[in-house]
């Protein structure tokens, strides 16, 4: 069973070739989606992450470093309500995440 694969990249030409090159290949059908800003969308989404980190002076080890990070982005997933939990306030899934 072949599933229909949708690709968003921003408009490198280098990316469309690359892709377009696979389905020849491949014999697959990815579409390809292309957004002009894609790079500063997700640059954006970011933003908050990059401020927390920089207000902890750096990390001393990239261990702590993931740890701490991957916190940062849970909350975040979890106060842009992209997890599913109906009902539940943002403290109640991250206290259910933790169990």
């Amino acid at each position: 069973m072949q599933h229909n694969l949708k690709i968003t990249i921003d408009k490198s030409g280098a990316n469309t070739s690359g892709i377009e090159t696979y389905n020849d290949d491949e014999g697959t059908d990815i579409e390809i989606r292309q957004n002009k800003y894609l790079n500063n969308i997700i640059e954006q989404d970011h933003r908050p992450i990059k401020q927390l980190c920089r207000a902890t002076l750096g990390f001393k080890r990239f261990r702590t470093a993931t740890i701490t990070i991957g916190g940062f982005e849970s909350m975040r997933i979890i106060r842009k309500r992209q997890i599913r939990a109906e009902g539940k306030t943002s403290a109640e899934i991250f206290y259910s995440l933790a169990e």
